[in-house]
């Protein structure tokens, strides 16, 4: 991969780690404990209990990604982004497009599975 490329997905990893850590903040603050004392109807507590259990869940899949994505940002730091932990080739161009905290290749993705 050339420095450009590098400088490229750098950045793009930069934003979405920003778009990630605002997003972390809305969902816990969505997150926080429904008090009983909040006069709620029976179904709009439950609706509200479910919505939460959501958010949890994004809240959750959001930490989870954006620690991927700072690995990432450290692999490109100590120059080891881009190739597969496995196998130790080059992941392809596309893939770390569509998902640029890859780790592995895409054969050694399909071999896991």
């Amino acid at each position: 991969m050339t420095d450009e490329q590098i400088s490229i997905f750098y950045n793009s990893i930069k934003e979405s780690i920003t778009e990630l850590e605002k997003s972390i903040i809305h969902l816990e603050e969505k997150c926080k404990p429904i008090e009983p004392s909040i006069s709620l109807g029976r179904l709009t507590r439950m609706e509200a209990l479910g919505e939460k259990g959501i958010n949890e869940a994004i809240l959750s899949q959001n930490r989870v990604r954006l620690d991927k994505l700072k690995s990432s940002q450290q692999r490109i730091i100590e120059g080891t982004y881009g190739k597969c932990l496995q196998c130790g080739k080059d992941i392809s161009e596309g893939r770390l497009k569509a998902v640029p905290e890859a780790m592995v290749c895409i054969p050694c993705k399909e071999k896991k599975s």
